[in-house]
Formats: C-alpha cells, sequence, structure tokens
C-alpha cells in the first residue's frame, strides 16, 4: 500500500512539472490517477448536498451565479494558476471535450484565484473555449473544500487544492472529486457525468 501511494504521489508532482507530457495511452498511469480520484471521492461527505451558490467574474469581468445556470448540469473545477503546466494540461483537456459536454446539457467553468486579465492571457495563449471565473479572497474555494491552510509555526499558508464537483440541474452537488489529477481528468468527468445522466440523477 504504502508503495502505490508513493507511485499516486509521484504520479501527481509529475503532472504538475510537465503538464500533458504524460501519454494518455499510458494506461497504468491513468488506471492509477483514476484510481487515486475514485479513492478521494469515496471519502467525499458533500455529495447529495444543495451545492453553494456564489457570484463570480468571468474573464471578461461580467457576473456568472450558480443560481443563473439551474436548468443546466454544471462542471465546477478549482486549479492553483493559470498558465502551469498543470493547469494548462487540464484546460486544454476540457476544451478539446468541450462539445461533449454542451451536448450533454453541462456547463464547464474553472476557478481560481487569478483576475479576469490574468484569465484571458490564459484563454488566448491555449485558444480555450471555457469560462475561467476569479475567486482572489478564496470565499467560494473555501466553500467547496477547494482551500486548504497549514500553519508553520506563527504563519499560516494557504493553497488551492484541485478538486471538481458535478452539480445536477437542481442544484444538488452529485459528484466530488476532493483531488485530482490533471492528466485525463477531463474524460473521465465526462465518464461520471454520462453515467450520472443514465441513471435519471
Amino acid at each position: 500500500m504504502r508503495s502505490s501511494g508513493m507511485k499516486l504521489l509521484a504520479a501527481g508532482v509529475l503532472v504538475t512539472l510537465v503538464g500533458c507530457e504524460q501519454d494518455t495511452n499510458d494506461v497504468g498511469f491513468m488506471k492509477a490517477s483514476a484510481e487515486m480520484e475514485q479513492a478521494a471521492s469515496a471519502r467525499s461527505a458533500i455529495v447529495g448536498q444543495p451545492a453553494p451558490d456564489f457570484a463570480l467574474p468571468d474573464q471578461d469581468g461580467q457576473a456568472v451565479s450558480l443560481r443563473g445556470l439551474r436548468g443546466k448540469w454544471v462542471v465546477l473545477y478549482f486549479y492553483p494558476q493559470d498558465d502551469t503546466p498543470g493547469c494548462a494540461c487540464q484546460a486544454t483537456e476540457f476544451t478539446a471535450l468541450l462539445w461533449s459536454f454542451r451536448d450533454m446539457n453541462a456547463t464547464v467553468l474553472g476557478v481560481s484565484p487569478d483576475n479576469p486579465a490574468s484569465h484571458r492571457r490564459f484563454i488566448e495563449k491555449y485558444n480555450l473555449k471555457l469560462v475561467l471565473l476569479s475567486d482572489p479572497e478564496h470565499a467560494v474555494m473555501r466553500r467547496y473544500g477547494a482551500w486548504a491552510t497549514t500553519a508553520l509555526g506563527d504563519k499560516q499558508y494557504g493553497r488551492v487544492v484541485r478538486t471538481t464537483v458535478i452539480i445536477d440541474p437542481q442544484g444538488t452537488i452529485r459528484h466530488h472529486w476532493p483531488e485530482v489529477l490533471p492528466t485525463g481528468h477531463a474524460e473521465r468527468v465526462r465518464t461520471k457525468l454520462a453515467a450520472l445522466q443514465a441513471v435519471g440523477h
């Protein structure tokens, strides 16, 4: 078990450093990623709970609210920082599958602490088709468990936890990934969304 855990930790560090350079056809890596995410999801206590409402500015400074998306499925993913390897990997993979999410009546929203101008640069650099929201005070991240603080002596340090939730058209959380590996994650989200829709949630 310790060896397996260390492998997953190493995989997470690797993806953070090299982004999408990990081969998505590497069956072992993708299986390990899925297993790590599933294990984290099994510990989640927020599935079945009402999704906390929010209103955050997008890359154009326009407010986007969860309440305004009622009637649609929402994939809400939290990521640490624009234009870093793992975050670029995740965003480009979601962009590549966006047509499929739209066909499933789903909106994909990315959230980070970056400001709208940073989001615009990120979108332009990678030709992203996503809506990216700004949460500089980490208020929404805290409500979704995507912000962690660690005390070191008298100081506290915070960080974004790469997290994803699927919210149904009625505003209920139907799946929660408290920990995410970016490579292949968009496809795993699409697969889970299809499964949720197939059973009538």
